[in-house]
């Protein structure tokens, strides 16, 4: 089976972490059968750069005739003077938008080789974590409405919370879809005590809970989820929130795993379209010197197979080999203890695909 995918390398480490992920591809199509077809496009600075826009119609029209995307990351330094609507952080946005990525999904998977680098405390996390929060990513307040005014203190600027009731109920039906697979357990995170837009998703999930009888359906607002999120993280199973808020809570998830290089995601359309890429950003501090950790960039290339593509075991396969690399010792420098000897993104790579 040949699959062909739009490839965004980005910026910073993008390139880096991107090239050993397809590597691991390669090497999956080579056990199992499978070709794959790369099609690399521009996003971000790279594009601003060469283009004069974050993201070319060319990308976009790339994206949109392909079986998924895998993105590396956009942004960085060279380009931070630059106005908020041409920031290469825009690039994102409009692809969620052009390619209907409505549904992030974002584990917060503790490994147990890396269970030191969790910032709480060990009674807390013991056991693990796994946390998956499903973001709604096309709607909300980065989509509303946008704009400025004079008032009675001067200049204002403004950005609108809309929610329509259909935005709603289909991310909700993705996450309890996905607690079925899990623990039967969706927490739906939002601000109903002061927010009307909060209280249309409050109602809403609630509807759609009523068809997953088998799901136990918690409410919490966005600032107790915060708190809880780090005073008692195994409470949680799968969480549906809004953009703004699971845009916060992915991240604040992330970080108590204590390795955010570790972390993918994938952001699905309707049907099985997804574009995946890594939590982390494109730390342009460390690009090109052999420092990055591609392994985020490659669990979501297994995200990838195994949500668009259908393709479990092989998914499986490069999960278990990630997992042995780390089993044997090996580290990056940002997971590394002060102590331990790091490798590199090229090493990490050779040694994941000599494992699958």
């Amino acid at each position: 089976m040949n699959y062909n995918l739009a490839v965004i390398p980005g910026d910073g480490i993008g390139p880096e972490v991107v090239e050993q992920t397809l590597r691991v591809l390669d090497k999956i199509g080579e056990k199992y059968g499978h070709s794959f077809t790369y099609t690399k496009v521009l996003a971000g600075g790279c594009a601003i750069d060469a283009t004069g826009g974050c993201l070319p119609q060319e990308t976009i029209d790339i994206c949109k005739k392909s079986d998924a995307v895998l993105l590396g990351a956009v942004g960085g330094w060279k380009w931070d003077t630059l106005p908020g609507n041409e920031r290469p952080e825009m690039a994102l946005l409009g692809l969620r938008k052009e390619l209907g990525l409505f549904a992030n999904l974002r584990p917060a998977l503790l490994f147990e080789e890396l269970a030191e680098a969790c910032p709480l405390k060990a009674e807390i996390v013991e056991g693990g974590l796994d946390i998956v929060v499903v973001r709604e990513l096309t709607g909300g307040i980065y989509f509303g409405e946008k704009g400025f005014k004079e008032t009675d203190l001067g200049p204002a600027a403004y950005d609108v919370e809309q929610y329509a009731e259909e935005e709603v109920r289909r991310i909700a039906k993705v996450a309890f879809d996905m607690a079925m697979k899990r623990d039967k357990k969706v927490t739906s995170v939002d601000k109903a005590n002061v927010l009307e837009s909060s209280r249309l998703w409050r109602r809403v999930v609630a509807e759609v809970g009523k068809d997953y009888p088998e799901v136990e359906l918690n409410n919490l607002y966005i600032d107790n989820a915060a708190m809880q999120m780090v005073r008692n993280p195994k409470q949680f199973d799968v969480i549906v929130t809004s953009n703004i808020f699971g845009d916060i809570l992915s991240d604040e998830a992330s970080m108590i795993t204590g390795s955010i290089g570790m972390l993918p995601s994938a952001s699905l359309a309707t049907g099985n379209f997804g574009m995946y890429e890594p939590v982390h950003g494109s730390a342009p501090d460390i690009a090109g010197k052999d420092m990055a950790n591609p392994m985020a960039t490659i669990l979501s290339a297994a995200m990838m197979l195994r949500y668009t593509f259908g393709l479990g075991q092989e998914a499986d396969d490069i999960e278990a080999a990630v997992k042995k690399v780390l089993a044997e010792g090996y580290r990056t420098p940002d997971i590394a203890k002060p102590d331990e000897t790091a490798i590199g993104t090229a090493k990490t790579g050779d040694l994941i695909v000599a494992a699958i």
